[in-house]
């Protein structure tokens, strides 16, 4: 089946380059970023300045190949795609909580973006913590990488040459 999306804005960010920039919101604490939303769809931000944080829903558009294994950025072993956060996806859609800071008319000051600059926004919603089960909450392989994960920053293993 063939789905179409169409971008709703472009996610702006100081990240010019994959090489360097923070692999996950946790390791983006304090990194400012904007998103311009198309301003045809300004009215659909009414209550959003309600909300603390944000999920960004965005289209990997330097992502060109499909890896079904991948070596993640906190370590050199293999794993499956799906137990991963890799940007390499059949279809390659990233998804990252960030803090909501202000909003003026279409354009959204948000804070710790872990995105690439000029990344096409698929979507916005609301992050309620409570709409969040996490009862006994298990994380795989990450567990033993637990404190990396607010300090490790891209070393372009994903960057497709």
């Amino acid at each position: 089946m063939k789905i179409e999306f169409h971008s709703i804005g472009i996610i702006h960010t100081p990240f010019d380059n994959l090489e360097g920039m923070p692999i996950q919101p946790s390791s983006a604490i304090g990194v400012k970023g904007t998103v311009e939303l198309v301003k045809d769809l300004t009215p659909a931000l009414d209550d959003l300045n309600e909300f603390s944080h944000i999920y960004l829903l965005y289209f990997f558009h330097k992502s060109t190949s499909l890896r079904l294994r991948v070596s993640p950025y906190l370590e050199n072993k293999e794993h499956g795609l799906f137990a991963t956060r890799a940007p390499n996806r059949p279809n390659p859609i990233g998804l990252s909580v960030v803090k909501l800071i202000t909003i003026e008319n279409n354009l959204l000051h948000i804070e710790n973006v872990d995105i690439l600059n000029g990344t096409p926004l698929l979507d916005i919603k609301p992050y309620v913590m409570q709409m969040e089960p996490t009862d006994a909450l298990q994380i795989g392989w990450l567990e033993k990488h637990n404190t990396k994960l607010h300090s490790k920053m891209s070393d372009g293993r994903f960057v497709d040459n």
